[in-house]
């Protein structure tokens, strides 16, 4: 019984340092100092189309899928100021009035499709790009927290390597892929603002879908304005 007794005091005496052991070691969790944000990113957005020929409109739904990844740089100790570079993939689809063809000695057709008389049930082009994106970034992060609030803004190279224009009436459809007016390389300015996943996204491009190209003789232009969400995955 007395032995029974001093096994008890001894484990009673002991516990409270184990216990402020265990408590002590899992405060001690290393933390990055040198962490980076780099981040994989998925973005959805809604587009608004400018710089139109007169009387030509948009219609339907225009929008986009932006997937990618962006390398993060520090630029001062706290890391919460830095610049990012990346690769990215963007789907888009820009529905408007405007017909895109070719005559036959190849030459490309540009035709307005908001005359009542026209009668058409489907007209739009699509691009798929690959793009660079180039970030300044301010966030309110730390080496242990990964919600925080975000402002990044920057710009966007990209290259068009695909481009389809489909129009499409009651038995007869024209679709263009080789436009040689269409301007591949692609330059936007880009303004995020958010806070931990879900961020709102701003696009504008600089330059216009197509050059040297013309609607009764009105120059053919367009360019985008994109807005929508933007999510961030660590």
């Amino acid at each position: 019984m007395k032995k029974l007794l001093f096994f008890a005091f001894g484990l009673f005496t002991l516990w409270p340092s184990f216990s402020q052991t265990v408590v002590v070691d899992t405060l001690l969790k290393p933390i990055d100092s040198l962490y980076r944000e780099d981040q994989f990113y998925v973005g959805l957005t809604f587009h608004l189309l400018s710089d139109l020929p007169e009387s030509v409109a948009q219609s339907g739904f225009s929008g986009g899928l932006h997937l990618g990844f962006i390398r993060d740089f520090p630029l001062n100790k706290r890391r919460n100021i830095a610049l990012g570079a990346g690769l990215g993939w963007s789907l888009n689809s820009y529905g408007q009035e405007m017909f895109i063809g070719e005559d036959e000695n190849n030459n490309t057709i540009f035709r307005n499709l908001s005359d009542p008389e026209v009668d058409y049930d489907f007209n739009r082009f699509s691009t798929q790009l690959l793009e660079v994106p180039i970030e300044f970034r301010w966030r309110t992060s730390t080496p242990d927290s990964y919600k925080f609030w975000r402002i990044y803004t920057g710009f966007r190279l990209g290259y068009i390597y695909y481009f389809k224009s489909n129009y499409r009436q009651d038995s007869n459809q024209v679709i263009q892929t080789d436009v040689p007016e269409l301007d591949r390389l692609r330059l936007g300015t880009t303004f995020t603002f958010g806070y931990n996943t879900f961020n709102f996204h701003v696009y504008y491009s600089l330059n216009p879908f197509f050059k040297d190209a013309q609607l009764n003789n009105t120059p053919v232009g367009i360019t985008t304005f994109k807005l929508g969400l933007m999510f961030y995955i660590l």
